[in-house]
């Protein structure tokens, strides 16, 4: 039975002074108001990570995510943080390839299967992000526009290294635009990579993966949006910064 997952991307937001009030109220509220069977990932911004493991410590629904990892395991890689750097300091998740990465820092597919390679090898779970832009979408190459970013840098996994990694969709134009994907195109999206996974590793691999939607989910539409068959939760950007919205989403299921 696959994981329900809802993940908080709080990007580059937020002082310590605001992460640490923002994420203690989101224990309280998550330890008073959510079942056990979602599980809850906040990932702050690196120099927030070992002050917000400290804040959740004890919180057994809730999990710490970097944003980002590099490749190299060490070296001369001014500004980077390391896989094995995450892992030693408590952090269980690491997205990678979002969207802003791959257009503001050229992240390439060929390696973000290297930052995927690094964050396994040190038991960090990806949370790996695909999706398409607005003009991809109009065209109608998007399904296999993301089937193809998770053929490059997933798809060397072996079926046990694959199981470990959850999918985040993120239909680019539905982020920081007001627009959000229907259920319809959510559920349409999901279930063509569900079927993409299973043609490469079969369907009880496929059946297990998590695939979460990240496109400007709110309370409002999460409910819709979590009860698609093939939604298993969603990556939470700016909703993540208001707590009482954040636990609302999480309530959705």
């Amino acid at each position: 039975m696959r994981k329900k997952i809802v993940a908080g991307n709080w990007k580059m937001n937020n002082t310590l002074e605001e992460g640490l009030k923002l994420t203690s109220e989101i224990v309280n509220m998550v330890n008073d108001e959510v079942n056990d069977d979602v599980t809850v990932v906040l990932a702050p911004p690196f120099i927030h990570l070992t002050s917000v493991k400290n804040s959740i410590n004890g919180a057994e629904k809730i999990y710490l995510s970097a944003q980002n990892c590099n490749e190299h395991p060490s070296g001369a890689y001014t500004g980077e943080v390391s896989a094995a750097m995450l892992n030693s300091i408590g952090v269980g998740y690491v997205i990678l390839g979002h969207s802003e990465r791959r257009e503001y820092f050229s992240e390439t597919n060929a390696e973000l299967a290297k930052k995927v390679d690094a964050a396994l090898e040190h038991n960090l779970t990806p949370i790996f992000c695909c999706g398409e832009s607005q003009a991809i979408r109009e065209n109608g190459d998007f399904v296999s526009f993301v089937c193809s970013q998770i053929k490059e840098s997933l798809f060397h996994l072996s079926e046990s290294d694959f199981s470990k990694v959850v999918i985040a969709y993120e239909p680019i134009w539905a982020i920081g635009t007001g627009l959000t994907a229907s259920s319809e195109q959510a559920q349409e999206m999901h279930a063509s990579l569900r079927t993409y996974i299973a043609d490469q590793y079969g369907s009880e691999v496929a059946d297990n993966t998590s695939i979460l939607y990240g496109g400007s989910a709110k309370p409002g539409n999460a409910p819709e949006l979590f009860a698609c068959p093939d939604v298993d939760g969603g990556l939470i950007g700016g909703a993540s910064l208001k707590s009482r919205d954040f636990v609302d989403i999480i309530k959705s299921y």
